[in-house]
């Protein structure tokens, strides 16, 4: 038989945790004729539909063993899987070997069992798949000969295709179930591997992660380039990954990535918050007693630079808001954690916006960050360090009152997402100008005094937040020259005693943080 041919699909065996759609799929195999070979609960499952199957251990003439752990691990069960079916055909007779055509294995559920709070190490190991694995490595392996199935969502497909290949299977579906098979073994053995990491004090050596498709991009950040949107496999998804578009275009590269970062920063507001976000980098945030209110202030900060931007909302979106944004400006992509009908419908006159309907704003991120570079990956911990009040450490002679902490509070939380080095100047729960990504703090310091100024906006008594340290008191005095009245900042300079006695100088009130936000 030529490898490549269709096979006849005669005797399967069925060995699954998740018995969904498991009735119909079975009784539509006996009808193409097929004979089915079962393990305990499956066989059970099977039984109560009044579906015939053949009992594993009566199949492979031994008994079930350690409680279930042993039962398909028989030369029985992979030399049938196995067999190549004319060049171990004499071996096959000679110990009586029965040859299977199809495996239908789903595994343990081990990544729900881990997901459980305060799950113990025994638990979890109990919920490592053996012989399921090991089923379907085989199978997927002699795909030449045999057709394997590793989820439930395959079987309508499977089953409407084995109907109108008249009981017979194609090659290039088997080659196709067999990737989806070892794709679905790497990635539970990657759970595996980084569930028990966590009870290593060590560095792990090797650093897996497994990603699912999502969608598929027309190209990266440029025309020449291919990329696509995958999510973590192991999470539940939070953010743009959980995210659910209601209407517009499709979403490209840069759109998701300038989302992600609009949604994280709107996260971190309690009050009705807005965040514009043009090239990863907010150019607006504002908060206020409506969300109207504060997207009107959001959109202020820098008109220019919202247009074609990213707007996330932290509360649901209104038809007021909505029909503002509109009238407004052009915006590519609107994201908020409910969504109006009437807004959505004033939304729906601009066809091409993409509308995202948040399912999980306010989710704590876990797992890691990661950056590609060239043969490599760099991994850190996610930067959830948050300041309150408490934290916060005065080393100037003038005292802050309550608003200028809360306008403190309010620009340190916008500069921890704008790009290094970051300077924001902020006062009344909205940004005035932001500096962002430039190789010395002073020029991001001049250019967000320069976007205050083009949007009309007067500094005197605003406050200055920075990612990182002043390195120079030069900044200090920018500040102060424009009638910046407090700053918050990390300290641990070994010029902090000039920058303090700059803001001394200057009557300011500082604020150091003792944390860093560098964000590349």
């Amino acid at each position: 038989m030529a490898k490549n041919k269709s096979i006849k699909i005669r005797r399967a065996l069925i060995s699954v945790s998740d018995k969904t759609g498991l009735a119909e799929f079975a009784k539509n195999l006996k009808k193409l004729g097929v004979e089915i070979i079962s393990t305990g609960g499956t066989l059970k499952a099977l039984k109560e539909k009044n579906i015939r199957a053949k009992d594993i251990s009566e199949f492979t003439g031994s008994p079930e063993m350690m409680g279930g752990r042993v039962k398909t691990l028989h030369p029985k069960v992979h030399g049938g899987i196995l067999s190549r079916r004319n060049q171990d055909k004499k071996e096959v007779k000679k110990h009586g070997i029965e040859e299977i055509d199809l495996v239908v294995v789903n595994l343990y559920p081990f990544e729900e069992t881990i997901k459980k709070k305060n799950i113990s190490i025994e638990e979890a190991i109990e919920n490592i798949d053996i012989g399921g694995p090991t089923m379907l490595r085989s199978a997927a392996k002699n795909f030449f000969h045999v057709a394997v199935i590793s989820s439930s969502s395959l079987y309508k497909d499977f089953i409407s295709n084995l109907k109108s290949g008249s009981g017979k299977c194609s090659y290039e579906d088997r080659r196709k179930l067999s990737l989806k098979a070892f794709e679905h073994v790497a990635n539970y053995d990657i759970s595996i591997a980084n569930f028990l990491s966590r009870f290593d004090d060590k560095v792990p050596e090797n650093f897996f992660t497994s990603h699912k498709l999502k969608q598929e991009l027309r190209y990266g950040e440029n025309p020449h380039q291919s990329a696509n949107f995958y999510i973590n496999s192991g999470l539940d998804g939070a953010g743009i990954t959980a995210a659910e578009q209601i209407q517009g275009k499709e979403l490209s590269y840069n759109n998701i990535a300038d989302t992600d970062a609009a949604i994280e920063c709107v996260s971190n507001f309690e009050k009705p918050s807005c965040v514009i976000v043009k090239h990863a980098n907010p150019c607006g945030v504002a908060s206020g007693k409506t969300l109207l209110e504060a997207y009107e202030k959001a959109f202020s900060c820098d008109e220019t630079s919202a247009f074609g931007g990213i707007i996330s909302l932290n509360k649901p979106l209104d038809k007021y808001t909505a029909k503002k944004i509109i009238e407004n400006q052009f915006v590519e992509v609107i994201a908020a954690p409910a969504i109006n009908p009437a807004a959505k419908k004033i939304i729906a006159t601009k066809k091409n916006v993409r509308l995202l309907l948040i399912k999980d704003l306010f989710g704590k991120p876990t797992g890691f960050k990661t950056l590609t570079i060239n043969q490599g990956i760099l991994v850190q911990d996610i930067d959830d360090g948050v300041i309150s009040k408490k934290d916060l450490k005065i080393v100037t002679k003038k005292k802050p009152t309550p608003k200028q902490v809360n306008d403190a509070l309010f620009a340190w939380r916008v500069g921890k997402y704008v790009k290094s080095n970051a300077i924001v100047y902020a006062k009344n729960n909205m940004t005035l100008g932001i500096g962002a990504g430039q190789m010395s703090r002073i020029d991001s310091a001049e250019i967000a005094v320069s976007k205050a100024k083009k949007a009309g906006f007067n500094l005197k008594g605003a406050t200055m937040a920075s990612d990182a340290f002043f390195p120079f008191r030069d900044s200090i005095d920018e500040a102060a020259k424009n009638g910046i009245q407090c700053v918050i900042q990390p300290g641990g300079s070994i010029r902090d005693k000039e920058v303090i006695a700059a803001a001394n100088e200057a009557d300011m009130i500082m604020f150091f943080t003792s944390m860093r936000h560098f964000r590349h």
